[in-house]
């Protein structure tokens, strides 16, 4: 089996405090996140305002984490001096690099010395266009439609002919491992422009492409449901199963999607690739392994799995239902209200359901981010019980340091 000396860096998305906590919790290097409406994600996730920008960047910096703020969508005249004004905090708090696709982004980032990593919107598919970026950037995600011959040729231009970006290191190469893909041409889409008159080019995007449609003939006498299949809403992306190939192919960034998904979906993702590079650089990544990690994966947020086109596939695998099919799902039960650090114990007050020792749990907080765990043990005015209810104040043994009003969530298996 092959192993792996150089470090690949994964990256997590940051769609909230939370997120934030869970990511830096469970191993990213990095993490990307976005400011007021100009990124992406600016209708699918809480976003962040400027005075946030401040306080994240000190955490990042505080647990030696990279951060990346994403600033991908196109730019219109009269948003030029709101994109300065992003750019100019992310440059005075320390951001580490903006994500970018617009000229106007990428040449102010520039002119000031803020360095710049290529969006996917930018649709590198080749060699040239590397080049031609790499007098802006040091990092660049290449197109989502390559296959992984195509990114290997990529890294191998890179090393053979010395590209190299503004820092005078060799371009690295990002790619997207994990998460929501979708019918467009990495992320350049029209339909919910067309129809809507809001554009999934600037984050403002319906999703139209996750609704089930009908064919109708002209005179309306037959409709047919399309294959019981949602046929512009692929399935999600999942490489955990392929990842030898892809640190194989020189990449040295994994970016994970999700910016608009849940704490326990961050945890959950990072936990598992992270343990995943880990195997391969060790040379310990084995089918058994593989199957583990998507029991997990499957148990948080998804559409289902495919490759993607990195294997040489080129249509899509389209999803059978709306929404995700995750193996689980959360029901939030209560709250921590006190947490004792010498006993190690949590003061639960119960606003919904019940719990039971050996119930799973979700316990997230801004701080806290996500932890999951079963629970060993159930008192209720100091006396053990086998069951909590609402309205009850009932207490829980937790290794982890808890904060008030901390939620808890039991999880529920979905058949």
């Amino acid at each position: 089996m092959q192993s792996f000396t150089s470090k690949v860096e994964i990256t997590a998305p940051v769609g909230s405090w939370e997120s934030l906590s869970a990511a830096i919790r469970s191993g990213a290097d990095s993490v990307y996140f976005g400011i007021g409406i100009l990124n992406m994600r600016a209708r699918s996730s809480i976003n962040f305002t400027l005075r946030d920008l401040v306080k994240i960047a000190g955490i990042c910096r505080k647990n030696n984490v990279q951060s990346y703020l994403t600033l991908n969508t196109v730019i219109y005249d009269g948003e030029m001096k709101d994109m300065q004004k992003i750019v100019n905090s992310a440059k005075k708090n320390g951001i580490t690099a903006i994500i970018a696709s617009d000229q106007a982004v990428i040449q102010y980032a520039v002119s000031i010395g803020m360095p710049v990593h290529m969006s996917t919107q930018t649709n590198i598919s080749n060699r040239a266009a590397v080049k031609y970026y790499s007098q802006f950037a040091d990092v660049m995600v290449t197109a989502r439609e390559l296959d992984l011959a195509q990114v290997k040729a990529i890294t191998k231009a890179i090393k053979k002919e010395k590209i190299k970006g503004p820092s005078g290191q060799l371009v690295k190469i990002e790619i997207f491992a994990h998460g929501a893909l979708c019918m467009a041409i990495s992320g350049k889409c029209y339909l919910s422009l067309d129809n809507y008159n809001a554009s999934a080019n600037r984050g403002a995007c319906y999703q139209l492409c996750r609704r089930p449609y009908k064919v109708t003939d002209l005179d309306g006498a037959v409709e047919m449901v399309l294959d019981n299949e949602y046929i512009m809403s692929p399935k999600d992306l999942c490489t955990i199963g392929f990842l030898d190939k892809i640190m194989a192919s020189g990449v040295c960034i994994l970016k994970i999607e999700g910016r608009g998904r849940s704490p326990e979906y961050v945890n959950t993702v990072i936990s598992c690739y992270r343990e995943a590079i880990d195997s391969v650089t060790e040379g310990s990544y084995t089918p058994e392994k593989i199957a583990g990690w998507m029991d997990r994966l499957k148990t948080v947020y998804n559409r289902g799995f495919w490759n993607g086109y990195y294997l040489g596939q080129t249509l899509g695998e389209w999803t059978g239902k709306h929404g995700s099919v995750a193996t689980q799902r959360k029901e939030y039960v209560g709250k921590v209200t006190n947490y004792f650090r010498n006993l190690k114990v949590a003061e639960i007050q119960m606003e919904s359901g019940t719990l039971e020792p050996g119930d799973s749990i979700y316990i997230q907080g801004p701080t806290t981010g996500s932890i999951e765990m079963v629970i060993p043990e159930i008192r209720v005015d100091l006396k053990p019980v086998m069951k909590t209810m609402k309205g009850e104040q009932s207490s829980i043994p937790v290794e982890t340091f808890l904060r008030r009003a901390d939620k808890i969530y039991k999880i529920i298996s979905v058949k």
